[in-house]
C-alpha cells in the first residue's frame, strides 16, 4: 500500500466530524485550534464545534485581533501566539525526583508516564516545517531525548493548508508554505464556493491512509481540485518576505554593524519573540526541595537568549545588553542554525512580529544590514 493516496479525496462538513470521532475512536486526544482569551490557541476538543468557526485573525507588527467572517469557515484565520511546540516540548517538565530513606541513601524516581496518542488538527505547513526542525534538534544528534521521542512518536498530524495570509506571515520566502508538502498523516484543504462547502483530503503515511480508509469518502473530481488549489492561492500574496540569498554570510560578516544599536533602542528583552516562536529550544534546569531536605526534584523550563540570566557564569552574564542578545537570537536563528542543524530555524510563521510589543520585524532588521551592504560594495 502506497504511503500516500493515488488520488485526494472529498468529505463534506459531516465527513469531517466522522474524521474527528475516527480518530477518537482509534484512541487519539484531540487537540485543535479554538477560541480562548480573544486568540486562536490550541487545545483538547471533543468535537467540530469547537473550533473557531466563522472567525478570522488580524495581525500587524504588535497587533493581534479576532473578527468575524460571513461564512462557517472551520479554519479561516492563520496561527495564533501559540505553536504545536508545546505538545512536544512543554514549558516545564518534571525530569526525575527523589527522596531520602530512612537509611539516609537517596532513592530517584526518573520513571515517566507514557504520553497520550495525539491527533493534532489543523497544523499549517510552516508548522510543519517547525516540528522537523525540532525533530533535528531533539531527535537528530547523537543525544536524543527521550520525552520529546515519545511524545512525536504517538503524534497523528492532520495537515490544514492556508487559504489566506496574515500580513505579517513570509512563508513563501522561506520556502515552507502555504501548502502542506510532507509531514502529515493527512493533509486537508477548506472550499467554501457559495453553498457547497467541503474538504479535500489526502494522505501523507501508512496511518493517514489507514484513517482515510474508514472515512468512505469519494474520490475529488478535476472541478474539486481545480476549488481548492484556487482557494489555496490567495495565502501566496504575502507582504513581506525575508531576503535568504547568502543571509548567514551577511549576517556574520556585520556583526557590529550599526542596526544592532537601532533594534536595542527599541527592543524591550521581554522575550515575548522566543516564547511565540514555533522552534526555539532554549530551557534552564531548577532544583527545587521541600522545607525538610527529604524530597527534592529536578524541573525543566522554557528560557530564552534574552533574559539577563540566561548566559550568568562565574562572575556575571556574557550577554548585558539587549544589543547583543537580540544579535544573539537573530544570528542564531537565521546563520548558525545552518550550521548547527543544517536548515534556518525561522519558518516564516510572523508570530514573533505581531507578537513583539513594539512590533520589530526581523525581516526588516535583515533587508536594513543587506542595503548597507549592497551599498559599501
Amino acid at each position: 500500500m502506497s504511503a500516500k493516496s493515488a488520488s485526494p479525496t472529498v468529505i463534506d462538513l459531516a465527513g469531517f466530524e466522522r474524521l474527528l470521532k475516527v480518530l477518537a475512536a482509534d484512541g487519539y486526544e484531540l487537540v485543535a485550534p479554538t477560541v480562548a482569551d480573544s486568540a486562536i490557541v490550541y487545545d483538547r476538543i471533543s468535537g467540530g464545534g469547537e473550533l473557531p468557526i466563522g472567525w478570522t485573525d488580524e495581525q500587524e507588527g504588535g497587533r493581534y485581533r479576532l473578527h468575524k467572517r460571513d461564512d462557517e469557515a472551520r479554519f479561516g484565520y492563520v496561527v495564533g501566539p501559540q505553536s504545536w511546540k508545546k505538545y512536544l516540548f512543554p514549558p516545564e517538565e518534571k525530569l526525575w525526583s527523589a527522596r531520602r530513606t530512612s537509611g539516609g541513601g537517596m532513592e530517584v524516581d526518573a520513571a515517566h508516564e507514557a504520553p497520550p496518542k495525539r491527533a493534532l488538527i489543523g497544523v499549517r505547513a510552516c508548522e510543519l516545517h517547525a516540528i522537523a526542525i525540532q525533530d533535528r534538534v531533539f531527535m537528530g544528534g547523537d543525544f536524543t531525548d527521550d520525552l520529546y521521542r515519545a511524545r512525536r512518536e504517538s503524534l497523528f498530524i492532520v495537515a490544514v493548508n492556508c487559504t489566506q495570509a496574515a500580513a505579517t506571515c513570509f512563508c513563501v520566502s522561506m520556502n515552507t508554505g502555504p501548502k502542506a508538502e510532507s509531514g502529515f498523516d493527512l493533509s486537508l484543504t477548506e472550499v467554501l464556493e457559495g453553498e457547497d462547502h467541503y474538504f479535500t483530503l489526502e494522505s501523507g503515511s501508512e496511518r493517514g491512509h489507514a484513517i482515510l480508509g474508514k472515512l468512505g469518502g469519494e474520490a475529488a473530481g478535476d472541478a474539486q481540485l481545480r476549488a481548492a488549489e484556487a482557494a489555496r492561492a490567495p495565502a501566496s500574496n504575502q507582504q513581506r518576505a525575508m531576503l535568504t540569498e547568502g543571509l548567514p554570510a551577511l549576517l556574520m560578516s556585520n556583526y557590529e554593524h550599526k542596526r544592532w544599536d537601532d533594534v536595542a533602542e527599541r527592543c524591550l528583552s521581554c522575550a515575548n519573540c522566543t516564547m511565540v516562536c514555533p522552534t526555539c529550544f532554549c530551557s534552564t534546569v531548577e532544583d527545587v526541595t521541600d522545607l525538610t531536605g527529604d524530597h527534592a526534584e529536578r524541573w525543566r523550563k522554557w528560557d530564552s537568549c534574552f533574559t539577563g540570566d540566561f548566559t550568568y557564569i562565574h562572575g556575571g552574564s556574557v550577554r548585558t545588553s539587549i544589543r547583543s542578545r537580540y544579535r544573539q537570537w537573530m544570528t542564531h536563528k537565521l546563520a548558525t542554525w545552518h550550521e548547527q542543524f543544517g536548515s534556518s530555524g525561522c519558518v516564516g510563521c510572523g508570530r514573533c512580529i505581531t507578537w513583539c510589543p513594539v512590533g520589530i520585524d526581523l525581516t526588516e532588521e535583515v533587508r536594513a544590514i543587506s542595503m548597507d551592504a549592497g551599498e559599501e560594495s
